[in-house]
């Protein structure tokens, strides 16, 4: 099952495009014995439109064209569901052995996300109840990936 983190907003270079690409190359690294991955980042940039209403209504339009291929969707959500890094691992491989050929993992705007993405979303996720910055975010994200493909591979990175 192919990844694909589509994320509003461009990661710049330094400590945070640094950590996503270590994560992701980690999770690209062990992904082939667990029939994921490899994944792909989909930027795109912020909307412009002068109410936040409508940034959300465009970006949400953008992030779907970005993801058309995803058979699930997880809209990353603030009032979403909180999983532990054991129950999201459980989750991805429950998509995967279901037949899913592409995952995606939508991170919306300043605004968050629109009813486009959320109404449709198979899981609305929260990362926890405090507000991260969406490069951090893309950076946790992409940590509690890789560490969900070593959980699934009984590898001892995860220690609970």
């Amino acid at each position: 099952m192919r990844l694909i983190i589509a994320a509003v907003g461009r990661l710049k270079d330094g400590a945070e495009r640094d950590l996503y690409d270590r994560y992701a190359a980690r999770f690209d690294a062990a992904w082939r014995a667990l029939s994921l991955g490899p994944i792909k980042l989909a930027e795109i940039g912020e909307a412009r439109a002068a109410t936040p209403q409508l940034r959300k209504a465009d970006e949400a339009q953008r992030l779907l064209k970005a993801t058309r291929s995803a058979d699930v969707t997880v809209a990353l959500e603030e009032r979403g569901r909180s999983l532990s890094s054991e129950a999201f691992a459980q989750w991805i491989a429950e998509r995967r052995d279901g037949g899913a050929k592409t995952l995606a993992l939508l991170i919306g705007g300043p605004d968050g996300h629109g009813e486009a993405v959320l109404q449709p979303a198979t899981l609305k996720l929260s990362l926890g109840a405090m507000t991260l910055p969406h490069g951090l975010a893309r950076v946790v994200l992409a940590e509690q990936l890789y560490r969900a493909a070593t959980i699934l591979a009984g590898h001892p990175y995860h220690r609970v």
